[in-house]
């Protein structure tokens, strides 16, 4: 029966369990990438099918008449000891040089210039000029004691949320005390956490929270749990870097890991049906003349509004995973610029966002989020040149129409020009993109990007989890993993990895 129970598998000693297993990957963000990058390496046949011509998702860089711009993602957090990004890298031995900012962001906001630190006394100080003194320091030191304990405990709990007994039994092996102190703020929303260091009646203040988790968490402060909120608003607290040639740096490294340990990857092929077998998977593309593959799992990193559209529509586990889609009504787009244009100055930080006094016309955001690369990345632009990357959201892509973009892009000129950043009158090339170009870049529905918000009544352990609910199919992104950037898609895919592994 010992040695029975040894080779149930058929396994050989220190061979992984997933040795030779046909997966397929569903997309080439950072998540896909990520999962796909650790299967590969425990000897997994991995083949990732990506719609686009290139590889990074909401995390890529492309060029237009000689500047090269980034396609969603411009901040890089998650490479501090522990958090998922360096223990991501550290596992697939791959390196980045990549320089840490300084100043990772300034909030122009009021007429005045809030610089996000990236230490907390430092932080603590500058908020208390801006605010006022009272609670800052209090409610500063616990958002980051509590950002601090979320992040050494993700990468400890791979089986997070758990979905079985496996997954309860892997948890309960590596709890440590110290995780129980995260149970109030999970519990409570960022509201509850103001409410107790009595800053929820400070307007001032809760309006430049509001726009913070927003960027991060796709929500605002009464609709984040204070776990998740506290992160959001802790991550320029944190390390925050720069790529030189853009995030495409840390792309390109994933996808050629992936190709060195024999995966594929499939550019220009979107998939367009999933049909359950007996023993895995058969993937339809929609390329034509492509043929039917089989594959003994599937790991999607693509949202599960589009996913559902991929499975069996009268299947029950496909109706149980459309209860877990967004409407459009909950969910944020982008209309984003990128521009080149003639430096005048040397900015202080290359991040900044701008909160408004009035509402955007047609749109109704009320932040712009600015993002430069520095004087010392000459492949970003011409020499004597640089790119700048303007964006706000777009609440309700599916269903909000602009009938004309001029009045929107006048008016994040006219406060880009205001808040100092860039010298419009030195402009020479500016193109603009909204959800309909977001949807034709990623594929997502309605062209929505951050990822699905995240809400108090989606606690962390009700979130969906890695398991579809149908044998053999994973998910990951942002959809599993809501807000957080970077790391967030990152940890989706190290979490997939690790229930498909154990699952076999």
């Amino acid at each position: 029966m010992l040695q029975l129970f040894k080779n149930r598998g058929h396994t050989r000693p220190h061979e992984s369990p997933i040795s030779g297993l046909k997966v397929a990957v569903i997309g080439a963000g950072m998540a896909g990438l990520s999962a796909a990058a650790l299967l590969a390496r425990d000897g997994a046949a991995v083949t990732v099918y990506e719609r686009n011509w290139m590889t990074g998702g909401c995390s890529s860089t492309y060029s237009r008449k000689g500047y090269r711009f980034e396609t969603g993602a411009t901040t890089l957090v998650g490479l501090d000891q522990g958090m998922p990004l360096a223990v991501l890298l550290h596992a697939l031995g791959i390196s980045l040089e990549a320089e840490r900012l300084a100043l990772p962001m300034q909030v122009h906001m009021d007429g005045a210039v809030i610089n996000r630190y990236n230490h907390l006394e430092q932080w603590i100080q500058e908020a208390e000029m801006h605010f006022g003194p009272h609670n800052q320091a209090g409610f500063w030191q616990e958002c980051m004691r509590i950002a601090e304990q979320v992040w050494a405990v993700s990468t400890r709990q791979l089986t997070f949320p758990p979905q079985n007994l496996t997954d309860l039994y892997g948890m309960a092996r590596r709890v440590q005390v110290r995780q129980l102190a995260l149970l109030p703020p999970v519990l409570n929303s960022m509201y509850a956490l103001l409410r107790r260091h009595n800053l929820h009646n400070n307007r001032h203040f809760i309006r430049f929270i509001d726009e913070q988790l927003l960027i991060t968490a796709q929500n605002t402060h009464k609709g984040v749990n204070g776990a998740f909120g506290c992160t959001a608003l802790a991550y320029t607290l944190f390390g925050n870097y720069y790529l030189n040639g853009g995030m495409s740096t840390l792309i390109d490294k994933m996808a050629d890991y992936i190709r060195v340990k024999g995966g594929q990857i499939i550019l220009r092929q979107a998939v367009s049906e999933l049909i359950p077998e007996h023993h895995g998977w058969r993937i339809f593309g929609e390329k034509e003349g492509s043929e039917a593959e089989h594959h003994d799992a599937i790991v999607s990193a693509i949202p599960i509004n589009n996913l559902v559209e991929l499975l069996p529509k009268q299947h029950p586990k496909t109706q149980e995973l459309s209860r877990r889609c967004f409407t459009s009504d909950q969910l944020y787009s982008a209309f984003q610029l990128g521009v080149g244009y003639i430096p005048k100055t040397s900015p202080q930080s290359i991040h900044h966002q701008i909160h408004l006094p009035r509402p955007l016309p047609e749109l109704g955001s009320r932040s712009i989020f600015v993002s430069l690369h520095p004087e010392t990345d000459a492949s970003r632009a011409p020499a004597g040149r640089a790119t700048a990357s303007i964006s706000t959201h777009w609440p309700n892509p599916g269903h909000l129409w602009v009938d004309s973009f001029e009045a929107i892009i006048e008016s994040i000129l006219k406060e880009v020009e205001q808040a100092g950043i860039i010298d419009c009158s030195q402009i020479d090339y500016l193109h603009h993109s909204g959800p309909q170009s977001w949807e034709k870049w990623t594929g997502r529905k309605w062209g929505f990007v951050g990822g699905y918000p995240q809400q108090t009544n989606i606690p962390p352990w009700k979130m969906q989890g890695a398991r579809s609910g149908f044998a053999g199919l994973y998910l990951c992104g942002d959809s599993t993993y809501p807000g957080q950037g970077i790391p967030g898609a990152v940890l989706s895919g190290m979490i997939a990895h690790n229930k498909l592994k154990g699952d076999r």
